[in-house]
C-alpha cells in the first residue's frame, strides 16, 4: 500500500491527461498547472505507458499531443509491461472494451502502478458508477480488486497539495 506522504510514482492514463489539456483543467485559466505536472515529470514521479502516448497521438489536442512529444522521457515502452499487463487482461477479461479497433491502455496503466508501487491516475468510474456500462471492469474496478490506488486528476492535485 502506498504511504500517504510518500513521494510515490503515479501511472496517468489518456482520460486525465485529456481532461487536463482539453476538457477541465484548461493551460490558459490553470496555468501552473503545467508547471506543477512538469515539476512531477522533472522529478521522474510521473510516467505512462507508451499505449498511452499513442492514444493521445490519436484523440489528443494539438497542445496534448505536443506536450507528449517534449516529454517523451515519462513512456515506458509496452515491451517493459507486456506480461503485467496480459496477466491483468486474462484476471480481468472484462477489462476490454469490445468495440474498441486497437490495444488500449488500461491494463498498461494498471500494470506501470503495479510494477512502480505507484497509483494510478484516472478519469474512469467503476462500472457500477455506470448506467449501462459497455463492459463489467474498468480501471477502477480492476484496481480495487488488486489492491492498487487509483485515484483522479484532482486527487492528485490534493495529495501532492497544490495550490493553483
Amino acid at each position: 500500500m502506498v504511504d500517504g506522504t510518500a513521494k510515490v510514482e503515479y501511472s496517468i492514463d489518456t482520460s486525465s491527461l485529456m481532461d487536463w489539456q482539453a476538457r477541465y483543467y484548461l493551460i490558459d485559466v490553470f496555468a501552473s498547472l503545467v508547471g506543477q505536472i512538469d515539476a512531477l515529470v522533472s522529478a521522474a514521479r510521473l510516467f505512462a505507458a507508451q499505449l498511452v502516448r499513442e492514444e493521445v497521438e490519436s484523440v489528443g489536442t494539438v497542445g496534448l499531443i505536443g506536450w507528449a512529444a517534449t516529454n517523451k522521457s515519462i513512456f515506458v515502452p509496452t515491451k517493459t509491461l507486456l506480461a503485467d499487463a496480459l496477466a491483468i487482461l486474462d484476471q480481468f477479461t472484462g477489462l476490454r472494451d469490445p468495440r474498441a479497433e486497437f490495444e488500449e491502455a488500461d491494463a498498461y496503466v494498471i500494470a506501470l502502478a503495479q510494477q512502480r508501487n505507484g497509483i494510478v491516475v484516472t478519469q474512469e468510474t467503476p462500472a457500477a458508477e455506470k448506467q449501462r456500462p459497455r463492459r463489467t471492469h474498468f480501471i477502477p474496478d480492476a484496481c480495487r480488486e488488486l489492491g492498487i490506488p487509483c485515484i483522479s486528476l484532482l486527487g492528485m492535485m490534493r495529495r501532492e497539495k497544490w495550490v493553483l
